[in-house]
């Protein structure tokens, strides 16, 4: 049966939430930002959504979904907390508990309290270590790439590969260890699933981008499409970090605000006949400061968007 799906996708380095959506009509702003203020209007120019706030144009792929009520902006939305320590910020945002340190992430336990029978891709982390929102005792996968998963050994027959999944499936199973047993027979649930499905030789319906981003999206359309159990899923964007020529149109937001918009507009179009069952959050550790600094760029601020 089709789940519900929450994809994540976590924006590391601190996006500037005031140059995604520029509160424009406001002087206090305008006059904060000499180098990098934007005017609304022209082919490269902000893109007006209500009068008061505007897209930066590399979020022009968002626009259509903005204006057809598929995509809204929560502005100004932060930690509590007031670190301006990425390391520290990205932890509290994972845990879900700002000012502390957790044991647990909060896709872990939000993974805990789904009901019905659980897939062993029920949540999934497409990154090449588990990060700390899916980290705890509910059961999760982090897998970097579905075409590669697999118990592999380097210069192995297919015979040999599958003996050696055999018996590593077997000392998962004898292990006393609850956690690691439990994780070890999704795992290989998963391979076995993955297989049947072809996933090697998977074609999406729509073109993706050529970056990271987009590949695990379009991986998570794969799982989405082919109704395997996929409820949680969590992607990373990254080179938010903006403290030197941030640039306008042209620069690092530019150029990672692109592919965020790219990748997500080609998901959103990928997954179309499922689009009432999908929704996709992004989130980010904290802001940037209102004021730019003297290298043409954004220091770390407070809330994003």
């Amino acid at each position: 049966t089709r789940k519900k799906v929450l994809v994540c996708v976590f924006q590391r380095g601190a996006m500037d939430g005031l140059m995604a959506v520029s509160p424009f009509t406001d002087s206090n702003f305008t006059n904060a930002r000499n180098r990098l203020r934007m005017s609304v209007g022209g082919e490269n120019g902000l893109i007006d959504l209500d009068g008061r706030f505007a897209f930066h144009p590399a979020f022009k792929p968002f626009k259509p979904l903005y204006d057809n009520k598929q995509l809204a902006i929560v502005h100004g939305i932060g930690s509590p907390d007031t670190t301006r320590s990425h390391f520290d910020a990205q932890d509290f945002m994972e845990n879900g508990t700002p000012g502390k340190k957790s044991d647990t992430g909060w896709l872990n336990r939000a993974t805990s309290k789904l009901k019905g029978t659980a897939s062993p891709f029920q949540s999934v982390a497409f990154t090449s270590a588990l990060p700390l929102s899916m980290v705890g005792p509910a059961t999760t996968l982090a897998v970097d790439d579905l075409r590669n998963f697999n118990v592999k050994v380097p210069g192995a027959t297919s015979l040999m590969q599958s003996s050696t999944a055999e018996s590593f499936e077997s000392l998962y199973e004898q292990t006393s260890q609850e956690l690691l047993r439990n994780n070890g027979k999704e795992s290989f649930e998963a391979v076995r699933m993955l297989q049947s499905l072809n996933a090697q030789n998977y074609r999406p319906a729509v073109q993706y981008p050529q970056s990271p981003l987009a590949n695990h999206l379009k991986q998570v359309a794969f799982l989405i499409k082919y109704s395997v159990g996929l409820e949680i899923a969590f992607v990373e964007s990254t080179g938010w970090d903006t403290h030197v020529q941030q640039g306008t149109v042209n620069g690092q937001f530019s150029r990672v605000a692109a592919d965020l918009s790219q990748s997500i507009a080609a998901f959103w179009n990928d997954i179309e006949q499922h689009r009432d069952d999908v929704a996709v959050l992004t989130m980010t550790e904290f802001g940037r400061t209102v004021k730019e600094n003297g290298s043409g760029g954004t220091d770390h601020g407070r809330g994003s968007c």
